[in-house]
C-alpha cells in the first residue's frame, strides 16, 4: 500500500519528457513557414535602401544646386504654393513697372505706386494660387506629355482658364479703381475679347513649351516668365482710359 502511494506521488512529480523539450507541432509549422517564405537579409536591406533613396532623392537633387537656383528649387519643393504665389507677385510688379516705363511720358514724375502694389497683390492672391491649382489639375486629368495630351491641355487653357482669369483680372482692376458694376461690364465688353484674341496668338506656343517639356512643379515658373511679357500688355489694357 505504501509503495503504491509513493509510486503515484513520484509519478505526479515527474515531467513528461516532451513537455518542454519538444515544441508543439503547430508552432513548429508556423516557424518553418515563416523561415521558408522570409526573404534573404541582403534583399530586405536592398528594399529598405531603395525606399529611403526614393524619399530623399528629391531633396538631395536640389541640395547640390548652387546659389539662388538651388535655394529656389528647395523652396519650390518645400513650400510650393507660397513660392509660386510670391513669384507671381514679383513678376506682376516687375511687369507693371516696365509697362509704366514704356507708356508714361515721365516715369519719375508720373509713376503710380498704388497701381504696382495692386498688380503685386493680384499675382500673390489670385494668379499664383490659380497657376498652382491649374497645372496640378491638368497633370491629373492628362498625366502624359505626348503631343495629343499637350494639345488638349492647351485647348483647355484657351477656352476655360483664359476667359475666366482675364475676366477676373479686368474686374479686379476696375473694382480697385473705383468702378461700379456698369463700368466693369463695359470694360469687359470692350477689352476682354481683344485680349483673348491676342492671347490666342501668344499663349499656345508658350503653353506648348511649358506643358510638353517641363515637370509639373516647374511649369508655373516658366509660365510666370512668359507672363512677364504678357502682363505688360495686360496692364496697359487694364489701365487705359
Amino acid at each position: 500500500m505504501t509503495n503504491a502511494i509513493s509510486n503515484r506521488f513520484f509519478a505526479s512529480l515527474s515531467i513528461p519528457p516532451n513537455r518542454f523539450l519538444v515544441p508543439p507541432l503547430s508552432h513548429f509549422r508556423r516557424c518553418h513557414r515563416s523561415r521558408l517564405y522570409r526573404k534573404p537579409l541582403h534583399e530586405r536591406a536592398s528594399r529598405s535602401v531603395t525606399r529611403f533613396s526614393s524619399i530623399s532623392s528629391s531633396s538631395s537633387s536640389y541640395s547640390g544646386k548652387p546659389g539662388f537656383v538651388g535655394w529656389y528649387l528647395r523652396m519650390l519643393e518645400t513650400y510650393p504654393l507660397i513660392t509660386k504665389s510670391v513669384t507671381s507677385s514679383l513678376v506682376f510688379a516687375a511687369s507693371d513697372i516696365t509697362s509704366q516705363i514704356i507708356t508714361l511720358p515721365s516715369f519719375s514724375a508720373s509713376y503710380d505706386l498704388l497701381r504696382t502694389l495692386r498688380m503685386a497683390i493680384y499675382g500673390l492672391l489670385i494668379l499664383g494660387p490659380t497657376q498652382h491649382t491649374w497645372f496640378g489639375f491638368l497633370s491629373k486629368i492628362f498625366p502624359k506629355t505626348d503631343l495629343a495630351s499637350t494639345l488638349k491641355k492647351i485647348l483647355m487653357g484657351q477656352f476655360i482658364l483664359g476667359p475666366i482669369i482675364n475676366a477676373v483680372f479686368f474686374s479686379y482692376n476696375g473694382a480697385f479703381q473705383g468702378e461700379g458694376v456698369t463700368q466693369i461690364t463695359a470694360r469687359l465688353k470692350r477689352d476682354l475679347l481683344p485680349t483673348l484674341l491676342s492671347g490666342a496668338l501668344y499663349w499656345p506656343v508658350c503653353d506648348f513649351v511649358t506643358l510638353r517639356y517641363l515637370p509639373v512643379r516647374l511649369q508655373p515658373l516658366l509660365n510666370s516668365t512668359f507672363t512677364y511679357v504678357w502682363t505688360i500688355f495686360l496692364t496697359y489694357m487694364a489701365n487705359r482710359g
